[in-house]
């Protein structure tokens, strides 16, 4: 699943990079594609994509759904596979995770959990 999943990830990432899809949003924006999860049957894709900047994500997620279609015929070729799975797109929120967690690292109660102790001092 991890494999081809991948393999998935590097053909849509071709695609959109040609800018083979006709739509005047994802002609003006450019999309990453951080992770593709496939079904264990490899009949569904699960795909993950931000724009750069994060501007716009959920109109970019809807215009790649609506030409999922043509994405699936563009990219299963490519894939050698069985059968050809279809493609889900959503809004990679791994980024927005990342942020929140750095901000919590920063924050004032966990520098003073992480700084050292006196009496660790007194020991040396």
């Amino acid at each position: 699943m991890l494999r081809v999943g991948e393999r998935v990830r590097h053909e849509i990432s071709a695609l959109l990079a040609r800018g083979e899809i006709i739509d005047p949003l994802l002609e003006t924006v450019t999309v990453t594609v951080p992770e593709v999860r496939m079904t264990p049957d490899l009949k569904l894709a699960n795909v993950y994509v931000m724009p750069l900047g994060g501007e716009n994500a959920e109109d970019v997620v809807e215009a790649l759904n609506a030409h999922a279609k043509f994405i699936r015929g563009r990219v299963t070729p490519a894939l050698d596979l069985k059968y050809a799975p279809q493609f889900r797109f959503f809004v990679d929120q791994t980024f927005d995770e990342y942020g929140r967690i750095d901000a919590l690292l920063r924050s004032d109660r966990v520098q003073r959990d992480l700084a050292p102790r006196d009496d660790e001092d007194d020991k040396e």
